[in-house]
């Protein structure tokens, strides 16, 4: 086979289909106002953020140099997992190197072949890859619906008493911006003996009392049928995962996740970063109303339904238009995000705007105009 000449035939493909993706990278002094991202809060540009960055790699070193079980664990580890896991209202928490981890740690390390996973059908990509490594059964429900949850685990566990089951759903989707039912989720969970794993992904910093998060809102911290997976790259403005959930639970991982086993630990200036972020949002807790308030005037100024979270999905009508309408607004100065299949779940080329509470308002009210005339001529 010419490997070159299939390489070349699926690029062509993905373009004549407009789905066609493309690395931009920008500059240090990028003007543009980015609305595609996921510094929610803008604290990765906060000074207090970039300092404690820098002032971790100068002494600790560019990297951690070694997995979290050989010499990679470091002091800031643990002072990131106590603060993160005080601030959530759980007893324990485990940093590992990505949320992507982090999601492929708890899945791997809590079920096998023969157990039985229950995933909601917009459910993000990497507990997907997890379910699918972990070489259990696997059934998919339809979006946002407890009942077949419960359906499922009646079904999956019936005569099998000793079979561990996950359900897995995220708290606020990325894609559609909707909350998951998790009080309901928890109590089917625990009436079928089974365990809720939430992905807090887009809710930390976002929802909740002080941004403690969709779970901490429901009343679920510490709940003993749910334990949390949270990036440390959304709100936190960092990178990273952390796991939280029991101290048996953590135990667990540190011993059997393969992902966080065999990673090289955290870097020391994420770690201080996302500290540091958490430490603000802890001093400035009416920091996530800002969010509020902007992405639900946004929503109404672009006739959508306001979301749960910071990211407003627009539909499009196709992945071409979405693509045009993305480049309309970077043609205006403001970065938007462009989802189109496979990256949706309901298979519609969406704009992704991440409402930002650091852009100034001046320059939010400016992008929120050029927003409102790019989505009319688009659809």
């Amino acid at each position: 086979m010419n490997w070159d000449q299939w390489f070349t035939d699926r690029v062509h493909e993905r373009e004549d289909a407009g789905l066609r993706r493309i690395l931009k990278p920008r500059g240090a002094h990028d003007e543009v106002i980015d609305l595609a991202g996921n510094d929610y809060l803008g604290l990765s540009v906060h000074p207090d953020v970039r300092r404690a960055a820098a002032d971790a790699a100068l002494t600790w070193g560019a990297g951690s140099g070694a997995s979290r079980l050989v010499t990679g664990t470091l002091e800031l580890h643990r002072e990131l997992e106590q603060e993160l896991a005080d601030f959530t209202g759980w007893p324990a928490a485990l940093a590992m190197s990505t949320g992507y981890h982090a999601n492929l740690s708890v899945v791997a390390a809590l079920v096998g072949k023969g157990d039985l996973v229950v995933s909601d059908g917009h459910i993000h990509a990497s507990l997907i890859d997890a379910a699918r490594l972990a070489r259990a059964e696997i059934v998919v429900v339809p979006h946002n619906d407890a009942a077949a949850v419960d359906a499922a685990l009646a079904a999956g566990m019936a005569g099998r008493p000793d079979r561990r089951a996950l359900v897995l759903a995220e708290s606020i989707y990325s894609v559609l911006g909707d909350a998951a039912p998790l009080s309901a989720l928890a109590e089917i969970a625990e009436r079928h003996g089974a365990l809720l794993v939430v992905d807090e992904a887009h809710g930390l910093g976002v929802v909740g009392d002080g941004g403690r998060g969709l779970t901490h809102l429901s009343d679920l911290a510490g709940h003993p049928h749910v334990v949390l997976t949270v990036t440390l790259s959304k709100a936190m403005g960092a990178q990273g995962g952390v796991l939280l959930g029991p101290a048996s639970f953590r135990e667990h991982l540190v011993n059997t996740a393969r992902p966080f086993i065999f990673d090289t630990a955290l870097a020391p200036a994420s770690t201080a970063g996302a500290l540091a972020a958490l430490r603000h949002l802890r001093a400035n807790p009416a920091l996530p109303l800002t969010i509020r308030t902007r992405v639900d005037a946004l929503a109404d100024q672009l006739d959508v339904e306001a979301p749960a979270g910071a990211v407003l999905s627009v539909p499009m009508p196709s992945p071409q238009v979405a693509v045009a309408a993305q480049a309309a607004c970077l043609d205006e100065g403001i970065r938007v995000g462009c989802f189109r299949p496979p990256s949706v779940p309901d298979g519609i080329s969406r704009l992704r705007i991440t409402t930002n509470a650091g852009v100034p308002e001046t320059a939010w009210a400016r992008a929120a105009d050029v927003l409102a005339k790019v989505v009319e001529d688009h659809r």
